[in-house]
């Protein structure tokens, strides 16, 4: 079996909360040793965010497996030339703060790189490291309502909704960190020179709004809520609710999938309704409203299941869970008597099968510290100091 495809990256992280967490988790799940630092008080407080299993959250389990954790007073000099001495021997640094802090605390990018030139230092935030919305507080709604995404998601004529995938936190903190920390290390490794990758939530939810942007463009304003090709403008991609209060998802959008769709409902008569817009597309939509509600979802799934034109069940998570296509993809785990996501990313050669559980507070630090050359006297007067 070869080694993880990570194995041999060092990757510090300061990060708290959901957005790095689950970066630097997908780099400790490919093989990166990831170092968790935490302050001396309070550290990540995720471990007690939401339900609990016995003292730690189910919440922080699942965003911060095959971490080694740490406890670290950076604002004391002795901590800061601790960390520096970590930073020595790492890859990548991973921050959360709002911009400027790590340069008030004298650990800014010149100074890391001062330190070690290939150093990665990724500082993940809502707004980014500049402009004039840089040291706002925000969260997921926020940033993505700037990003005009927000104003997207829902029904026509409703409100916006608020889905509980956070598209600002996860494909802008968690994910475009990612993207951002790789290309730099690939680049640190062929120059020798490390980079500050400067990741904004909301840039990155904005420069994936390809369709909203295509409206603009084309029109010079979006369409309506709910009333685009992939938002429930046409009858051949939308929601539909069945009998028992289920729904659903019908995304047959080539000609051929509606085809058979209108066949398999024994209603030819309405395959010239495909995408039809307005009065004709309302009718047409209504039609299909009517046929899904004669029936239950699990027996649409059944009827479904042989015809192959994009119509399946909207599952709960729970039944996520149990579905045979993603528990065939292996993507559930138990780590630590919990079961959590596997890495979304097969490849050829790798498995997931050795994850560890998310750390205790602290719980490496007379090992990490070691690996520095510490002897146990000094750990022991750092802890007694503060320092760690």
């Amino acid at each position: 079996m070869r080694s993880k495809p990570l194995e041999g990256l060092r990757v510090l992280d300061l990060t708290r909360l959901l957005p790095g967490p689950l970066a630097t988790q997908h780099l400790a799940d490919y093989g990166a040793e990831v170092i968790k630092i935490e302050d001396t008080g309070a550290g990540d407080y995720a471990r007690t965010m939401g339900a609990m299993k016995g003292d730690t959250s189910y919440f922080y389990r699942i965003v911060n497996r095959g971490k080694k954790s740490i406890r670290l007073d950076l604002k004391q000099a002795a901590g800061r030339e601790l960390f520096l001495r970590l930073v020595e021997g790492a890859d990548v640094v991973v921050e959360g703060f709002r911009p400027g802090v790590m340069d008030k605390l004298g650990l800014g990018y010149a100074t890391l790189a001062a330190t070690n030139p290939k150093i990665v230092l990724c500082s993940i935030s809502g707004y980014g490291q500049t402009g004039p919305y840089a040291l706002r507080a925000g969260h997921d709604i926020n940033y993505i309502g700037y990003a005009g995404v927000l104003d997207q998601i829902g029904t026509a004529g409703g409100a916006p909704a608020i889905s509980n995938l956070q598209i600002g936190d996860l494909l802008g903190g968690t994910m475009s960190a990612l993207f951002g920390l790789l290309v730099a290390i690939i680049d640190a490794r062929a120059t020798g020179q490390g980079r500050h990758v400067d990741v904004s939530m909301t840039d990155a939810a904005l420069a994936h709004a390809i369709f909203p942007l295509a409206e603009v463009l084309a029109h010079g304003k979006v369409q309506p809520r709910g009333e685009d090709l992939l938002t429930g403008g046409v009858p051949c991609y939308g929601v539909y609710e069945t009998a028992d209060g289920r729904h659903m998802a019908v995304g047959s959008l080539e000609e051929k999938f509606w085809s058979m769709l209108c066949d398999a409902l024994e209603r030819p008569d309405l395959k010239p309704g495909h995408l039809s817009t307005g009065e004709k597309g309302a009718r047409v939509k209504g039609e299909l409203a009517a046929i899904f509600a004669t029936r239950t979802q699990a027996q649409w799934v059944q009827h479904f299941d042989g015809i192959d034109c994009c119509v399946t069940p909207v599952l709960r998570v729970e039944e996520s869970l149990q579905d045979p296509q993603l528990r065939a993809r292996g993507m559930f785990v138990e780590v630590d008597g919990v079961t959590q996501f596997a890495p979304p990313v097969a490849m050829s050669d790798f498995s997931p099968a050795t994850l560890t559980p998310a750390p205790a507070a602290g719980a490496d630090t007379d090992a990490v510290l070691t690996t520095l050359g510490l002897d146990a006297a000094e750990i022991r007067r750092l802890r007694d100091a503060g320092v760690v």
